[in-house]
């Protein structure tokens, strides 16, 4: 049993391939909010249900290390991720990289890096989103259960800090984001959809999840922020005593190697986190990112011990606020 952020689209691919190659298993899956696996991980903790949590921001595995919640294993491909995706005592390891974007319906809106043609400009930067222009355009993902908005929001709170060694600066820039949203929705597929529909043209979210709208045909697209993007170490880890640990350590061990990553990358846009893959194997447009992207620089650790209060005063004094 896994528990995962991924999305149907990676996790029936990974069942069905992961099941023809073995046979004896039956791989099950749980689909939900990374801040959702901790939790149910957590309430577990005396019965674990889950064999392997697969997916989610470096902070909250570390919250559930903390918490003595997962089982250590090293993989054999675990020198291959970079040391940040390794987590302390064989915890956790990164298999993915997943930066958070901007997105956008890209039928009302073009790129700002392309040719006029009528249609408005996408926000080009984080701060862009705030101009009044965008009121009632923006869908936010439901931050309280989602790993990827905590890494944004996150981030603008770390700046904050940096630039005035406190976290009124950050909260003031959701604050004003809150401002333009019109709906925080409740789960991924649903805030796709009505970007879609254009129901909201603009949102922040992870691009693989974009990159797998675009190959389906639906019009979407995404800014790489030129200031700087949270990119999350998307890691995997075995839950403490699980009903089957020797199943799931077989799974790690299958979804590091050189032929799932591919898969990964080729299927549904994952961005791999080995470092050794050969560069003649990797799709184009994983190259493309690699070369655009701006990393911006984070602290985990910070976020792990503070995301959770952050994300209540938020929850408390900026949702559906801004506009008072």
């Amino acid at each position: 049993m896994i528990y995962s952020p991924h999305g149907r689209d990676l996790l029936t691919l990974f069942e069905q391939r992961f099941e023809a190659e073995n046979p004896d298993v039956d791989l099950r899956y749980l689909d939900m909010g990374s801040q959702d696996a901790l939790d149910r991980v957590r309430s577990e903790r005396a019965n674990p249900q889950a064999d392997v949590w697969f997916g989610g921001p470096s902070s909250l595995f570390l919250r559930a290390a903390d918490d003595s919640l997962l089982a250590p294993y090293r993989p054999t491909w675990a020198d291959h991720v970079d040391p940040r995706g390794r987590g302390d005592g064989d915890l956790y390891f990164a298999v993915y990289e997943t930066p958070g974007v901007i997105s956008y319906n890209n039928a009302a809106l073009r790129h700002p890096d392309s040719v006029a043609d009528g249609r408005r400009v996408a926000p080009a930067d984080w701060d862009d989103v705030l101009d009044p222009s965008w009121r009632d355009d923006i869908l936010i993902r439901d931050p309280i259960a989602s790993g990827t908005m905590r890494a944004i929001f996150g981030m603008i709170i770390q700046r904050g800090l940096r630039q005035t060694g406190d976290t009124a600066a950050g909260f003031a820039w959701l604050r004003r984001l809150d401002a333009n949203t019109k709906e925080y929705v409740l789960n991924p597929s649903l805030m796709d959809q009505m970007i879609i529909r254009q129901e909201g043209l603009v949102s922040l979210w992870d691009l693989p999840d974009i990159l797998i709208e675009q190959s389906k045909g639906s019009p979407m697209g995404y800014v790489l922020p030129p200031s700087g993007a949270p990119v999350i170490e998307d890691a995997v880890a075995l839950v403490r005593g699980s009903p089957n640990p020797d199943v799931a350590r077989r799974f790690v061990e299958w979804i590091g190697t050189t032929e799932a990553q591919l898969l990964a990358a080729r299927a549904v846009y994952r961005l791999p986190a080995r470092l050794d893959l050969p560069a003649d194997s990797i799709p184009a447009w994983l190259r493309d990112v690699r070369a655009h992207m701006v990393v911006e620089t984070m602290d985990w650790r910070l976020l792990s011990e503070q995301g959770s209060a952050w994300m209540q005063w938020w929850d408390r004094h900026v949702r559906n606020k801004g506009r008072r």
